[in-house]
């Protein structure tokens, strides 16, 4: 006599709570953007792409000013509300290959890869990119029904094969950033 033993498990369980797991580790609970840990780790595969060839890229850091106010005012799940808007107008300024993330609280950042392998012709791309995102905040987003007017400012910080250190391009991005609020903001 012959014995067959079948087993049958159902893993739909197990694969939708990895599914979750990954969601909650490398993803922004408000605007369901990449966060910081997924930004780090596709700007470490991006320098090691450019380490071994001549691509260029841009590293856009994206601050929003005056936004406590909205927060201190209307409190955190309104400003949740305008975060969800900002991260939509955000998304659409740029190319779906580039990566777009909330950085913390009211800070984005744009990852730009394949840019030119020419530093002028890299640097008028990322200009145009900033152009578009501070275009696209000259109209208001709607909160409550009421208009609510956001600026933005944002540094910007070119990379290629010369730049091997995450840790150094975030920090020049970021002193570019503060240089523009310096300035006077909505730059």
């Amino acid at each position: 006599a012959q014995a067959i033993l079948s087993i049958s498990t159902d893993i739909a369980h197990r694969k939708a709570a990895e599914r979750e797991i990954e969601r909650l580790a490398f993803y922004d609970p408000v605007t369901a953007l990449p966060n910081r840990l997924l930004l780090l780790d596709r700007l470490q595969h991006a320098l090691a792409i450019c380490a071994r060839s001549s691509v260029t890229g841009a590293l856009l850091f994206i601050d929003l000013d005056h936004f406590k106010t909205i927060n201190d005012t209307l409190g955190h799940d309104k400003g949740d509300q305008l975060l969800l808007q900002i991260a939509q107008r955000l998304r659409s300024c740029v190319y779906p290959s580039d990566t777009l993330a909330r950085f913390g609280g009211d800070e984005f950042m744009v990852m730009a890869e394949n840019l030119s392998e020419q530093q002028t012709e890299a640097a008028r791309q990322a200009t145009l990119i900033c152009q578009k995102i501070l275009r696209s905040f000259r109209e208001p987003f709607t909160l409550e029904g009421i208009a609510r007017h956001i600026t933005v400012s944002i540094g910007v910080t070119l990379f290629d094969k010369h730049h091997a250190n995450a840790g150094e391009l975030l920090k020049q991005t970021d002193l570019a950033m503060y240089e523009v609020k310096a300035a006077g903001r909505n730059g």
